[in-house]
C-alpha cells in the first residue's frame, strides 16, 4: 500500500520531476479499530510495524490520533486508536483523486 499511489508527477520550472502532495484524511471510526493505552513513550513507526507489519504505515496511526506533526514520538499515558488497515488505501485515493 502506498500513500503516493494517486500522486501526480509534476514538473517545476526547471523541468525537475516531483510528486504532488498527498492529503491523508482522518480515518473514520470503525468497529474494527483497536484502542491501546501507551504507558511509556513510543514511536509511530514501531507501532505501525507491530499492528500492520509495515513501519511505513506510521502516518495512518498519526492521522487517526492527530499526531506526527514534526515527531514520530507518541507521549505516554494516552489512548491511541489503531484504525483497521483494510480501507485505508480507498480513503487516501478518494481524498486525493480530485486534486
Amino acid at each position: 500500500m502506498s500513500r503516493y499511489a494517486t500522486a501526480r508527477v509534476l514538473r517545476d520550472d526547471n523541468g525537475q520531476r516531483r510528486l504532488s502532495s498527498i492529503i491523508m484524511p482522518t480515518p473514520q471510526r470503525n468497529q474494527d479499530d483497536v484502542f491501546i493505552q501507551i504507558t511509556s513513550p513510543d514511536r509511530l513507526d514501531k507501532l505501525a510495524q507491530l499492528f500492520y507489519k509495515d513501519a511505513n504505515l506510521w502516518y495512518v496511526i498519526a492521522a487517526a490520533n492527530g499526531l506526527g506533526k514534526g515527531s514520530w514520538m507518541v507521549p505516554a499515558e494516552i489512548i491511541l486508536r489503531i484504525p483497521n488497515i483494510n480501507n485505508i488505501q480507498n480513503i487516501i485515493n478518494n481524498a486525493n483523486i480530485e486534486r
